[in-house]
């Protein structure tokens, strides 16, 4: 396609742009249909695509191509229009990575913001098509990448124009992987960690109602993967469901600190609506963990394939001690108060790990739990957990499927690794620290 670019030169730019496009769709329906394995857009084709519809500079010496807001808003649309009427999902595919896979470059840029407004004008006029390669790309991107585009919708549907959450409503019926996708980013991108990061109210209800809805909702991405060891390094988990897990066990702890910083708009009000709605997410999140057994087992995979990884969860426990210190020492509220969240968080993570673990999500030995669980005070049921039976897997002694992006390299520097570490004697002075009961009888242990 080289040869184009002296017939593009003299068009302005949304004419080369439309041009370009109709062009690159003949090239790639010709790259499919020679067979080639892989199917890939060359360099000099890239290369057109970076000048003519990014309008990244060729050389320093030329000037930047521009275009109007109009413009650019027409180009949106013919893009939805050509990928709409291609009927090859390979060719779709291909295309969509010709414009928007990054190359590392300062083009990517201009790529990010286009992708952002493409994905956005899709979920509005419902191109099902785009939304279904932009699930691709989130799936192979990495995660600071898929952030920045969910934040992007996150803006346009949830805080720029008032009312229009509905429309983002429907892409759990337009494109459930898309949804899915959406879902694991948004739940990196909101950690709970400050005011910020705190999901909004709006995008929580979407999100607890498409799961009530649909549990296996949270599974789709997972389900349509190739199970193989060449996911990209520092992609999003394949689901969303550590996520959803830190979101429920930090809940309590974060909304009550911000009500006492006064950083909830209406916090009283706020705390009210979104108490229910963890609550449900929680359940909801239990009973998804409860659909893998079935799952896994007809894939051969249970007790091989963990979808929650154990430095995920080191990150959530040493997140949830901190706050727990932080509540014990700057609580204004009621002792009483304070010691029923810190034991409504703490009583979620328990059922979280016990369910995981049962059903195959999580393969961790009960003393790397304890290690794990080192740091963080005693609770009833916790207890019961860590010192619950072992767990045997049909497949033990099969080696684990190298599946997961995150089992073999350090996980981002959001959520740091942390090694066992004794448990701190001042960490939480009116607790005792949470020890293994030995003698402590449990019913369901075992008889061999």
């Amino acid at each position: 396609m080289g040869d184009i670019r002296q017939s593009l030169l003299p068009r302005d730019v949304l004419s080369a742009a439309k041009e370009l496009l109709y062009h690159l769709d003949i090239y790639i329906c010709n790259v499919v249909q020679s067979g080639r394995q892989p199917p890939q857009v060359d360099s000099k084709t890239q290369e057109l695509v970076e000048e003519f519809i990014l309008h990244a500079p060729k050389d320093r010496n030329t000037p930047a191509r521009r275009m109007s807001a109009l413009q650019e808003l027409q180009l949106l649309e013919i893009m939805c229009s050509c990928f709409q009427e291609q009927s090859r999902d390979t060719v779709r595919q291909l295309m969509f990575s010709a414009l928007f896979n990054l190359q590392g470059n300062q083009a990517d840029e201009s790529r990010m913001s286009l992708l952002g407004k493409l994905v956005s004008m899709a979920i509005a006029v419902g191109r099902v098509p785009i939304l279904e390669c932009a699930a691709t790309w989130l799936q192979r991107t990495h995660r600071g990448y898929c952030v920045r585009l969910a934040q992007v919708l996150v803006d346009d549907y949830c805080s720029m124009v008032p009312g229009s959450g509905p429309t983002l409503q429907n892409i759990h019926n337009a494109s459930p992987r898309f949804c899915c996708q959406f879902i694991t980013a948004v739940t990196t991108l909101y950690d709970l960690t400050t005011e910020e990061l705190t999901p909004p109210l709006e995008l929580l209800q979407m999100i607890v109602s498409w799961i009530q809805e649909d549990p296996g909702l949270v599974l789709i991405n997972f389900l349509n993967t190739a199970l193989s060891g060449n996911q990209p390094i520092s992609s999003l988990d394949v689901t969303p469901l550590g996520g959803l897990m830190r979101w429920c066990v930090k809940a309590s702890l974060i909304y009550s600190r911000d009500k006492k910083k006064g950083l909830t708009n209406g916090s009283a009000e706020c705390e009210l609506e979104v108490g229910p709605l963890f609550s449900a997410l929680h359940l909801s999140v239990l009973q998804v963990l409860m659909l893998l057994p079935n799952i896994l087992n007809e894939k051969g995979l249970f007790g091989r394939l963990a979808l929650l990884q154990v430095e995920s969860l080191a990150a959530l426990t040493s997140d949830l001690s901190r706050l727990l210190d932080q509540a014990d020492k700057h609580t204004h509220t009621s002792s009483t108060d304070s010691s029923d969240l810190s034991e409504l968080a703490l009583d979620r993570l328990a059922q979280a790990l016990q369910v995981a673990m049962a059903n195959g999500a999580l393969l961790c030995s009960r003393e790397d739990l304890r290690a794990i669980c080192s740091r963080l005070p005693h609770n009833n049921l916790l207890q019961l957990v860590l010192s619950g039976p072992v767990l045997y897997y049909n497949n033990i002694h099969t080696p684990p499927l190298a599946f997961s992006p995150h089992a073999s390299h350090s996980p981002i520097a959001s959520h740091p690794t942390h090694t066992p570490h004794p448990p701190l004697a001042s960490s939480h002075p009116q607790y005792p620290a949470q020890p293994f009961m030995t003698g402590m009888q449990f019913p369901f242990r075992p008889s061999h």
